[in-house]
């Protein structure tokens, strides 16, 4: 029989969302805060995947659409409409999804392998595996795999060119 600590170190904790109508899970240690829909301001010639960039507490963020990322539809923006804060390798991305729904503990024996049948016909590089908790199903994502270094750099450039822009405002306003 295993012990406390054991069964601790099994389990994960785990942000459960919604994308297309579909269930995705990342781990919580890489999720910083969830917030509202807020406003997006639109980047003129930004990759499609990005949205736009928020200003969240004086800080510029990008904000990704994560549907369109994964290849799946994006749907309307709505009251559910949540962004998820992230740090991924210490750049602070906000993902645009569905609904954020729950964070749950779950066992890493609940964690499968992505079926061979699904990883010979999709990219499942940032597919860490398929939860299961009773009958209902996600698919757990890594989110340092889900952006290419290319795109993560892209994203930072559009960070940083709206937050020089957003500077040289501020200084052209000052009294």
């Amino acid at each position: 029989m295993p012990n406390q600590e054991e069964t601790i170190n099994e389990e994960m904790q785990l942000l459960i969302f919604s994308i297309a109508n579909e269930k995705f899970a990342c781990k919580i240690n890489q999720v910083i805060e969830i917030t509202k829909m807020m406003e997006i301001t639109k980047m003129p010639k930004a990759p499609e995947y990005i949205k736009g960039v928020i200003n969240l507490r004086g800080k510029v963020i990008a904000v990704i659409d994560l549907a369109r990322q994964l290849a799946l539809p994006s749907s309307e923006q709505d009251e559910e409409t949540r962004i998820i804060v992230v740090d991924l390798d210490d750049n602070i991305v906000g993902m645009l999804v569905e609904s954020a729904s729950e964070v749950m503990k779950i066992s890493e024996e609940n964690i499968e392998a992505t079926p061979a049948v699904i990883e010979s016909k999709i990219d499942t590089r940032y597919i860490e595996g398929i939860g299961r908790v009773g009958e209902h199903l996600f698919v757990l994502l890594d989110l340092n795999k889900v952006f290419s270094s290319e795109e993560m750099e892209s994203i930072e450039e559009e960070t940083e060119s709206m937050d020089k822009a957003t500077e040289s405002v501020d200084k052209a306003t000052e009294p």
